[in-house]
C-alpha cells in the first residue's frame, strides 16, 4: 500500500498534488512518500518481531542518503555491494555492525575499508575472494567476520536478469561444494566464521522458494554443526516482490509466517535484505509531454524522462503503470510513451492504451522507487534527476538536478589540447 492516490482527479503524494512538485522542482523528479517508506520498513520489523532479526536495506535499489538514514533511525542496516555504498550507508548513519557487505567483486580498497569500519560481516562468493579478504585481514591485523553465500540451486520464478539462485549464475558458492568451503575458511587464521547467507533473487512473487532455500540452508547448517562451525547469522537475503501490473505478491507477515516456524529452537539470528519490497512503490517519476507524434499504426507520447533516468523498461522490458498527474475524460490511444534519447530502446512504454495527454501535461511512472534513479546515467549528456521526500503536507529537496556543468565538473584536458 502507498500514499499516492487521486483527489478529484489530481495525483497526490501523501498531501501534497505532484503537479504542484512538479512546477516547483521540474521534470524529469523523482517523489518518494516519507510514509510509505516508513510503513513498508515496519512491515518487516513488525513481522520477524518475534525472533532475533536486522533489516538490512539493499542499498542497490535506492542509495539517497536522507531515506537511508530514515531506515537508520528506525533501527534499519545496510546490505551493501561496493566500497561507495558502505560510505554511503556509514554517512547516513548506519552502525557498521548492522552492515553486510556481499557482491561478487570486492576489491582489496574496498575489503580493508569495511574492515577498518568493523561492519558485521563479509557475504563471500568463492574461494579467491575467502583467501583474498584473509590476506587483507593479515595485513592490517583484523579478524574479518564472514559469511559464505551459498547458491542452494532454487528457480525463483522471475525474471533471469534477476534471478541468482540457479547452478547457473555467477553468484554463491554451489551448495554441494559447501562443506568444503567452510572447512577451509575455518582453517584460514584470519577469518572468523560467524554466518552463512543465501539470496536467490529479485521480483519474486511466491513464498515457495523462499522456503525451499531456507530448508536447504538448515539441513546444511546442522551439517555443519555436526563438523564443529558455529553459525550465528543466517543471511536469507531479500528479493520480495511488488506489484507493478497484476502481480499480487506476498508481504512480510506471509513470509514471516512461512520462515519463522522452521527456526523454532535454532540460536540464529536473522538477517534479511529487502530493497525493492520497501522503496519500490514508495516512489514515482514523474515526467513532462514535450511532444505528440502520429505513425500509422500508433502514436508516440514523447516526454523528458528517458532510459538514462529509468532504465528497466529498456533493460528488462519491466512493465510500469503510467497515470496521468491530472485526470481528464478524454478518450483512450494505443501508443509508444518515448524518451529524448537517441536510442530504440529508450522508451517507458510500448503498445500502451493510455487516456490521451497533451503537450506540456505530466505523466506519473509508478512504482519507481527502486532500482530507478540509483541505475540512472548521464548517457547523452543529460543530467540527472532531481528527488523530493514528501511528509504529509511537507516536501524536501533530497538531491537537487544536476547542471551542464556537473557533466564535466571532473573532467580535464590534457595541456597539449590547450
Amino acid at each position: 500500500m502507498h500514499f499516492f492516490k487521486y483527489r478529484a482527479d489530481e495525483l497526490y503524494a501523501e498531501e501534497v498534488p505532484v503537479k504542484k512538485l512538479a512546477e516547483k522542482y521540474g521534470t524529469p523528479l523523482y517523489v518518494y512518500s516519507y510514509n510509505t517508506l516508513l510503513r513498508h520498513f515496519k512491515a518487516y520489523t513488525d513481522a520477524f518481531n518475534g525472533h532475533p532479526h536486522i533489516i538490512c536495506f539493499a542499498i542497490k535499489s535506492n542509495s539517497n542518503t536522507a531515506i537511508l538514514r530514515l531506515f537508520a533511525k528506525n533501527g534499519g542496516g545496510a546490505d551493501i555491494v561496493s566500497g561507495g555504498e558502505l560510505y554511503v550507508a556509514l554517512k547516513a548513519g548506519m552502525k557498521p555492525e548492522k552492515i553486510v557487505y556481499a557482491g561478487v567483486g570486492k576489491t582489496e580498497d574496498e575489503i580493508r575499508f569495511a574492515l577498518r569500519s568493523k561492519i558485521l560481516m563479509f557475504n563471500v562468493e568463492s574461494e579467491d575472494e575467502l583467501r583474498g579478504i584473509d590476506r587483507v585481514a593479515g595485513r592490517i591485523k583484523r579478524r574479518a567476520p564472514v559469511a559464505l553465500r551459498i547458491n542452494p540451486d532454487i528457480d525463483p520464478e522471475t525474471h533471469p536478469y534477476i534471478a541468482t539462485g540457479l547452478r547457473r549464475h555467477k553468484f554463491g558458492i554451489p551448495i554441494e561444494e559447501a562443506l568444503e568451503y567452510y572447512r577451509l575458511a575455518s582453517k584460514l587464521k584470519n577469518i572468523n566464521v560467524i554466518g552463512i547467507h543465501t539470496h536467490i533473487g529479485s521480483q519474486i512473487t511466491r513464498v515457495s522458494p523462499f522456503v525451499d532455500a531456507l530448508k536447504r540452508i538448515l539441513l546444511l547448517i546442522d551439517k555443519l554443526s555436526i563438523q564443529g562451525v558455529k553459525i550465528d547469522y543466517l543471511d536469507v537475503g531479500g528479493g520480495l516482490g511488488i506489484s507493478y501490473r497484476d502481480e499480487e505478491p506476498p508481504v512480510p507477515k506471509d513470509l514471516a509466517r512461512n520462515l519463522i516456524p522452521l527456526l523454532n529452537g535454532r540460536k540464529l539470528t536473522l538477517i534479511m535484505e529487502p530493497g525493492r519490497s520497501i522503496a519500490g512503490n514508495a516512489g514515482i517519476l514523474v515526467t513532462k509531454t514535450l511532444y505528440l507524434k502520429k505513425a500509422e499504426e500508433k502514436e508516440f507520447i514523447i516526454v523528458d524522462a528517458g532510459m538514462n533516468d529509468l532504465i528497466r523498461p529498456s533493460l528488462y522490458g519491466a512493465y510500469h503503470h503510467l497515470l496521468p498527474v491530472v485526470r481528464k475524460k478524454r478518450d483512450t490511444v494505443l501508443c509508444d510513451v518515448v524518451g529524448p534519447i537517441c536510442e530504440s530502446s529508450d522508451f517507458l512504454a510500448t503498445e500502451r492504451e493510455l487516456s490521451r495527454v497533451k503537450q506540456g501535461e505530466y505523466l506519473a511512472v509508478m512504482g519507481a522507487g527502486a532500482y530507478g534513479f540509483s541505475m540512472s546515467s548521464n548517457y547523452n549528456s543529460r543530467p540527472r534527476a532531481a528527488e523530493v521526500l514528501v511528509k504529509g503536507r511537507g516536501h524536501f529537496l533530497i538531491r537537487k538536478r544536476e547542471t551542464f556543468s556537473d557533466l564535466i565538473r571532473k573532467e580535464k584536458i590534457p595541456a597539449f589540447l590547450k
